[in-house]
C-alpha cells in the first residue's frame, strides 16, 4: 500500500511538475512575443485554470494521510487561487490583460516548479540540497510579489466590473449580501490570512532545513 501510494504521487507531482514548467515557458513566450506584461493570461491562463482546479485532490492527499499537510492549510491555500482564478479572473475579460496577472502568473508558476519537483523526488528518498534550500527560501520572495502587487491589487482593480455586473446575485441575494462587499470582505482579511501562512512557511524553513543541514553534518 505504502509503494502504491508512493507512486502515485510521484505520478501526480511529476505531471503537475511538468505542467508548472510549461505554463512559465508560456508565461515568459507571452513577454517575449508581445514585448509587453499585457498576454499573461491569453497564453497561459486556461493552462494555470486547469492546473489549479486539479490540485483540490491534495486536499484529498491531506485529508487522507497521504501526506503530512494539515487539511485547512491545503484547503485554504487552494481556495484561495482557484477563487481568484475562475470566480474573478475567468470572469471579468477587462482585468485578463493587466499587468497583476502577469506578476501573479509569474510568481505562482516559478514557486511551483520548485515545489513539485521538490515533492516528486522526495517519494522516491532523493533530497537534492540546492533543491531543497530553493523550496524553503524561495517563497520569502515570491509569495509577497504574488499576494499585493499579483492577486490583491487585481481583485481590487476588478470590483467596478463586479459591481457594475452583480455578478453571482442569484447566489449571494440568498446570503443577504453581494459578491461586490464579499470581495471587499477577502482583500480585507487576505493580509491577515496570508500572514499566517507566511508564518507559518518560516517556521516550515526552520525545522526542514535544519533537519537537512544535520544530516549533511551527520
Amino acid at each position: 500500500m505504502a509503494r502504491t501510494a508512493a507512486l502515485y504521487l510521484l505520478s501526480y507531482n511529476s505531471l503537475q511538475s511538468l505542467g508548472w514548467a510549461l505554463a512559465l515557458a508560456r508565461v515568459l513566450s507571452s513577454y517575449f512575443s508581445t514585448k509587453s506584461v499585457n498576454g499573461a493570461y491569453a497564453f497561459a491562463g486556461d493552462l494555470i485554470c486547469f492546473l489549479q482546479t486539479i490540485s483540490f485532490v491534495e486536499v484529498v492527499h491531506a485529508a487522507a494521510g497521504l501526506v503530512p499537510s494539515g487539511v485547512m492549510l491545503a484547503l485554504m491555500q487552494w481556495g484561495g487561487r482557484t477563487h481568484f482564478l475562475l470566480a474573478i479572473l475567468r470572469q471579468i475579460p477587462e482585468v485578463q490583460g493587466l499587468p497583476s496577472v502577469f506578476i501573479t502568473f509569474m510568481s505562482w508558476s516559478m514557486t511551483e516548479v520548485i515545489r513539485y519537483p521538490h515533492y516528486a523526488l522526495s517519494c522516491i528518498g532523493i533530497s537534492l540540497s540546492w533543491l531543497t534550500y530553493l523550496r524553503y527560501t524561495a517563497f520569502i520572495i515570491l509569495y509577497p510579489i504574488g499576494i499585493a502587487p499579483g492577486e490583491m491589487w487585481l481583485m481590487y482593480q476588478a470590483l467596478p466590473f463586479i459591481k457594475e455586473r452583480n455578478l453571482y446575485a442569484d447566489f449571494f441575494g440568498r446570503l443577504s449580501i453581494s459578491y461586490y462587499h464579499f470581495v471587499l470582505a477577502v482583500l480585507i482579511c487576505y493580509p491577515v490570512l496570508w500572514l499566517k501562512l507566511y508564518l507559518h512557511l518560516f517556521r516550515q524553513r526552520g525545522s526542514k532545513l535544519g533537519k537537512h543541514q544535520t544530516k549533511k553534518k551527520v
